[in-house]
């Protein structure tokens, strides 16, 4: 029975792998295309588009890896059905080695997105706005050219008097016409590129900021240092959730070290978990549906590709409408797949049904 789990964990982790590996290049492929015009608008190499769409692929594998594993079971166990080795199976009474290999197969997925998403995600997060910053610091710093106007990017102008060798600027403007209701002008007699807590920014000495409204009022601030988070000038600031960047080995860290978990570490702790009890839970939910064969050679079967995609089309809309309070609504689709898949395997095993002791009549 360990000879025939190990050859059944072969052939599911080959199949699933197989299928992870064409949809990880194909979302690769599309992650490339994606960022190829924001990367090459910003004079970076092709090795920084590779870099920028390699990292953001934890996060797509989150989302994708655990269909993969579903359909790599279920297509495994339809072979087996075809080749008829699922009914040797059955008829040899190694249903139990069976059913092991499918609960050990589903537990090592969720091992590893349980990875994904608890260290290695927020790692990939970090890297990526960490990696961000520089292009921005690099695109604002080989735009200042003294006197001449350059556009950092379209809508963002900026014209600065000179510069040293230690990087200190004077006579700073900028005129941020993005958006046309809120237009913008900042202008400082000196300013520096540096650094600080939150990422790279401008910080302006001695100046002004003017916002023109759409209504063509204008109202102007001065001030004696102002930080300008170089975002701003570069593209559109999207506001980031600290959590994603933090690894939940620190939260847990903050929580032992007697600190205590606000109501967003809670659950951010409890989607990532989640995320790992998904790929259980659609695993036992289609080895339910797949590992008992029919002798019936008329019925048509529905592609197991599909059932597992509907399944999780399934999950995912009960997880998001299910009226269940924060932060356990994250666990409402799974529960209900393990339920489903226990229900039909009590079924199959006909565990209602009393068992008969004894020799049968010749």
């Amino acid at each position: 029975m360990a000879r025939l789990s190990r050859y059944l964990l072969r052939l599911f982790s080959v199949e699933a792998m197989a299928l992870f590996a064409v949809a990880a290049f194909l979302l690769f492929l599309i992650q490339c295309l994606r960022l190829f015009d924001l990367v090459s608008t910003r004079g970076q190499s092709v090795l920084t588009l590779l870099g920028q769409a390699a990292l953001g692929m934890p996060s797509l594998g989150i989302v994708f890896l655990y269909v993969c594993l579903a359909i790599g079971l279920g297509r495994t166990l339809r072979g087996l059905q075809d080749r008829s080795e699922l009914q040797i199976i059955h008829v040899s009474a190694l249903v139990p080695a069976l059913v092991r290999s499918v609960v050990v197969y589903a537990l090592g997925g969720t091992v590893a997105v349980l990875f994904l998403a608890h260290i290695v995600d927020p790692a990939s997060v970090r890297t990526t706005d960490d990696w961000s910053e520089s292009i921005a610091a690099d695109l604002v710093s080989r735009s200042m050219i003294p006197h001449r106007f350059t556009e950092i990017v379209g809508g963002v102008s900026m014209i600065i008097g000179s510069r040293d060798s230690q990087g200190q600027i004077t006579d700073f403007f900028a005129d941020d016409r993005r958006n046309p209701q809120s237009r913008r002008t900042y202008f400082a007699k000196s300013a520096l590129i540096t650094r600080d807590d939150q990422g790279f920014i401008l910080r302006l000495s001695d100046g002004a900021l003017q916002q023109f409204s759409d209504t063509k009022r204008l109202s102007e601030v001065s001030f004696a240092r102002y930080d300008l988070a170089l975002d701003e000038l570069t593209g559109e600031a999207e506001a980031t959730d600290p959590l994603a960047r933090t690894s939940s080995i620190d939260i847990v860290g903050k929580a032992l070290s007697g600190a205590g978990l606000d109501r967003a570490e809670t659950r951010t702790l409890v989607r990532r978990t989640v995320e790992g009890v998904r790929v259980f839970a659609l695993c036992l939910f289609i080895g339910a549906l797949a590992m008992f064969p029919t002798g019936n050679r008329r019925r048509v079967n529905a592609p197991i590709e599909l059932v597992a995609l509907g399944a999780a089309f399934l999950e995912r809309g009960v997880t998001s409408y299910a009226p269940i309070p924060a932060p356990f609504d994250a666990a409402a689709g799974p529960a209900l797949l393990i339920a489903l898949a226990l229900a039909i395997l009590a079924i199959r095993f006909r565990l209602f049904v009393p068992l008969r002791i004894g020799r049968q009549p010749a």
